[in-house]
């Protein structure tokens, strides 16, 4: 297991350093995909609050 396919989710400091540290342990990164949920105006936010 040499050769690997990168999945990233989600926003966050830890994407780059997480594939990073993939390259440094050995490992051949072939392909890095961004599979971040995007809504497409989906469920309407809550009203607000007013106090």
């Amino acid at each position: 297991m040499q050769e690997i396919d990168v999945v990233v989710k989600g926003p966050g400091p830890g994407r780059e350093s997480a594939i990073r540290s993939l390259q440094a342990a050995g490992l051949q990164v072939n392909m890095i995909k961004d599979s971040t949920p995007v809504p497409h105006n989906g469920c309407r936010p809550p009203k607000r609050r007013r106090v």
